[in-house]
Parts: structure tokens; sequence; C-alpha cells
């Protein structure tokens, strides 16, 4: 007689997760902008790619070269980077793991920022006030990070080793939800251009 099985046993370990962050975009930050022009950037900067002349690190490379999985955010940023070190194999290119949005509060017209300092401002609005013009709210964009911290939980239970090739914040969103389901942070680059962050289930 053959013995019973539990299916509430594990199948096996689950495979890691790894957030990794695209490459530099080509739009330049070096130009001071009011925050209406900031909006203005920051929408051409959603519809760039990357410098030409960059190259993936390697460690990068090995990451998705092992991954079973392989997923993008549609902004041309993240596909772009996702030619670079997918090395034509198929990746899922998913809305779900596009950037949380940025919109500036309203400044007058004659306080003007870089685009990095405009970021850390409207992040901040965003964060702290729920200012976001009518664009994607901060609860809106938690239950998102949230769907997608589960959308990779579910491929890594499979065994596979996921890779994501997205966007600084919003996986730092949804690296906060690996955390807070049980997953530990196991290998950090930090959130600089092609780095990547990996999460495991221990």
């Amino acid at each position: 007689m053959t013995p019973s099985v539990d299916s509430h046993l594990p199948v096996g370990r689950p495979g890691s997760i790894t957030l990794a962050r695209h490459g530099e975009p080509a739009l330049s930050r070096k130009c001071l902008l009011t925050s209406d022009q900031y909006r203005e950037w920051w929408a051409r900067y959603e519809v760039g790619g990357l410098l030409a002349g960059q190259t993936p690190p390697a460690d990068l490379l090995a990451t998705a070269a092992g991954a079973g999985a392989i997923y993008a955010s549609t902004r041309p940023r993240a596909q772009e980077t996702a030619s670079a070190i997918a090395a034509g194999r198929d990746v899922m290119n998913d809305a779900l793991f596009i950037e949380a949005p940025l919109p500036p509060p309203h400044f007058p017209s004659w306080f003007k920022l870089p685009p990095k300092y405009w970021g850390a401002v409207a992040r901040f609005w965003w964060h702290a006030f729920d200012h976001h013009d009518g664009q994607e709210s901060r609860a809106e964009a938690e239950a998102r990070a949230e769907k997608a911290a589960q959308v990779l939980i579910a491929k890594a239970q499979g065994g596979n080793d996921v890779l994501v090739l997205a966007h600084g914040y919003f996986n730092h969103m949804v690296g906060r939800r690996l955390q807070a389901d049980g997953w530990t942070l196991v290998h950090n680059q930090g959130f600089r251009y092609w780095s990547q962050r990996r999460f495991e289930k221990r």
C-alpha cells in the first residue's frame, strides 16, 4: 500500500527573489527646474530609455543567467535593461512593476531645484501628505506592491529563482512587503542603477 502524502508539507525550498533597478537613463539630471518644469521632465523620463554605452555588471548578468523567471516593468528604461541582461531569454513584461508616481507639490516659479532633489521633495509630499495630483495614491501603490510581492512569491514557491527589473522606490515598496511576509534580505546593493537586492525565505 502506498503511504499517504501530507499535502501540507512543503514540496521544496522556494527560490530567491531579486529586485534589480534599471540602468542609468539617458535624460540628464544636470538642470534646474521649477515644479511645473519638473512635472514635464518626469513625463519625458517615464518614456525615455537608457544612456548609451553602458555595460551591465557581471553579478547582475549572473543573476539573470540563473533565474528561472524574469519580470520587467513596461517602462522603456526597464525594458532596455532587460534586453541588455536577459540574453534573448523570455521576459514577462508587466505594468504591475512600474514606478510609483512622483508629482511635485506646486511651488512658485522662482523656486528651482535639480531633478534629483525634486524627486526627493515629490516623494516626501506623496508619502507624508498623499499628494498625488490625481495619479496613483500612496494607498493604491501600497496595494499594488502587495500584489506584486504575492505574484513573485507564488512564482518562487515552485523553486524558481525570480529576477525583477524595475525601479528604485517601487522595488523598495515590494521589498518591504516581502519582508512583512517573512522573506529575508540576504544581499543588498542599495538602490543605485543596476543594483540588486535579493530576498530568501528562511
